[in-house]
């Protein structure tokens, strides 16, 4: 990578602390009520509500409209909808003019840091401690992510896990009797899959998160310590990063030929229209795959990362804005996507984990929702995303972009290494 380009990137980083630090104290102004006296909430989320058919993405739509039915006269949600690839800019852009959404989705760790160093995220500690509203959760480790100097700023809506999602029709045709459970086992496989006439993987390397996603399971395998790199105790040169990248160089010969182009709803397309075999994806994609072919559901598969004892997690989070002049009505929306309607529905339709001490019908429940549980059950432990692991937004994005100049060819395994120490030292470590 260029200096120059690091530079930039630290420059942008500075602009966007300040904006946001300039915000976050900002009272905005003050909403005006609708002709039928109920108070306008908005919410910002990260599809488009009116045209989705992801199924948990539909689940949040029913929640709203039952909320605004609810509260009919009292408070009324307007969704503010953008794609995910341009969501944070246009949160920060909303931010910036002092329009922060009352409600907004965000996911945990240096993307929520961002809104609550500076204040634009409220604590919600005291919200959740009415009415008994914490203790419907599994446990208080839901929100260990979420949780800065004691207190909660975001409330989890769900857990996914990133996983290998198979065809197991095309499996059983190339003559794959068992899940891979090794890197080679993997290759194997793909070998197999590619020998029988079928493109082995579907990935969108040309959204940067998917193909960092894998990049971090790779990291896994090879022993990368995050905290160790972070605190310079470790360096990027060791040789497991490089060794990852070559595996990722590896896998990516099996990737669909036009994955430097494909967004990642064509690449999930091309996996439930079966153009491909694999798609290393979120669970969170059970609810598009099935929402986009349910017949499709009876042939899906689920396997971990081979190669790996732990699992990649995460899980959509809630922030109340710390300039809302309707904290009460806020608090109650975020409550809403928490109950047991909203949780029952996250796993009978949406095939998501949910967050809340919920039964829910098993048998209703889409069966690779069973598949991500064992996976769950099977792994040591979990890990987050690499690019949200990182000690700041900046720098996952640069992890991201590193990874997508390797599968580019721009940059070899070594420099790739040799970047993000240089990186790291410039500007995560004191």
């Amino acid at each position: 990578m260029k200096k120059r380009k690091i530079l930039a990137t630290l420059v942008s980083a500075a602009m966007l602390a300040t904006t946001l630090a300039s915000c976050g104290d900002a009272s905005g102004s003050k909403k005006k009520k609708n002709a039928d006296g109920s108070q306008e909430i908005t919410w910002m989320f990260w599809d488009d509500l009116n045209a989705t058919e992801d199924l948990i993405s539909l689940g949040y739509k029913e929640t709203i409209e039952r909320f605004n039915n609810d509260y009919k006269g009292k408070y009324h949600v307007t969704p503010i909808t953008t794609n995910l690839e341009e969501y944070y800019n246009n949160l920060n852009a909303k931010v910036a003019a002092k329009e922060t959404p009352d409600v907004f989705i965000v996911s945990p760790g240096p993307q929520l840091t961002d809104y609550v160093k500076p204040g634009v995220a409220a604590p919600l500690d005291d919200y959740l401690a009415k009415d008994g509203w914490k203790d419907t959760f599994t446990s208080d480790s839901v929100f260990s992510q979420q949780t800065y100097d004691g207190k909660i700023y975001a409330v989890p809506l769900n857990t996914a896990a990133a996983c290998c999602f198979y065809n197991t029709e095309m499996f059983e045709k190339a003559g794959i009797s068992d899940t891979p459970k090794t890197w080679e086992e993997m290759i194997a496989a793909c070998e197999k899959l590619q020998g029988a006439g079928y493109t082995p993987i579907s990935i969108s390397a040309n959204t940067a998160w998917c193909l960092s996603m894998v990049a971090g399971y790779l990291c896994e395998a090879e022993g990368v310590d995050l905290a160790k790199l972070a605190d310079g105790s470790a360096s990027w040169e060791d040789g497991k990063l490089e060794n990852a990248c070559n595996k990722l160089l590896d896998l990516s010969k099996y990737f669909q030929k036009t994955a430097g182009g494909d967004t990642n709803d064509v690449a999930t397309a091309g996996f439930y229209n079966e153009e491909a075999a694999i798609l290393i994806q979120g669970s969170w994609a059970i609810g598009q795959i099935n929402g986009q072919n349910p017949d499709f559901e009876s042939k899906c598969g689920v396997f971990q990362f081979p190669g790996v004892d732990r699992v990649i997690a995460k899980s959509d989070s809630l922030c109340m804005s710390s300039t809302t002049d309707c904290p009460e009505g806020a608090a109650a929306l975020i409550k809403y996507f928490t109950d047991e309607k909203s949780q029952k529905y996250t796993a009978e339709k949406g095939g998501k984990i949910p967050v809340t001490k919920v039964e829910y019908d098993t048998s209703a429940a889409p069966k690779q929702l069973a598949f991500v549980m064992d996976v769950f059950s099977n792994a040591t432990g979990t890990f987050g995303f690499y690019n949200e692991s990182m000690p700041t937004t900046e720098t996952g994005a640069h992890f991201d972009d590193t990874m997508v100049a390797v599968f580019q060819g721009s940059i070899t395994p070594a420099d790739a290494a040799k970047d993000m120490e240089e990186y790291y030292a410039a500007n995560c470590r004191k």
